[in-house]
């Protein structure tokens, strides 16, 4: 059992930046890939970004490529999501998530049923 919690949420103005992370309480992360997802009011969760177990491969969905950046400290039992540039299209619950083997971002894709385990989440607003 892997227990997710994400902290860094908050209120934020557009063109303004947060970082959200993501730590694992009495588990390692070492050993799964990580997924960031999020879902707004009303609309579907969508896969955001993700990061393989050793860091060695990343995805972002197109609507965020080139404002977030996903880290991971191993050693710190953590994985961030840095957000710059952000807009008021990016107001969401923004979750991660664990995967023992993530395969659908290789094909442009993140697919949830992939992620074993989730975080409660935390709210990203941007809005002036």
């Amino acid at each position: 059992q892997v227990h997710l919690v994400e902290s860094g949420g908050g209120l934020v103005q557009p063109g303004g930046s947060l970082r959200l992370s993501c730590a694992a309480i009495g588990s390692t992360l070492n050993a799964y890939d990580i997924g960031w997802f999020r879902q707004a009011p009303g609309k579907q969760r969508e896969g955001v970004s993700y990061i393989s177990r050793r860091g060695d491969s990343t995805y972002y969905t197109d609507s965020v490529w080139g404002r977030y950046t996903v880290s991971r400290d191993n050693a710190e039992n953590k994985v961030y999501l840095q957000m710059n540039s952000l807009r008021p299209e990016d107001t969401a619950v923004y979750y991660c998530a664990a995967s023992p083997g993530a395969t659908g971002q290789r094909m442009g894709i993140m697919i949830m049923a992939e992620y074993d385990y989730w975080g409660q989440g935390t709210q990203v607003t941007v809005s002036s």
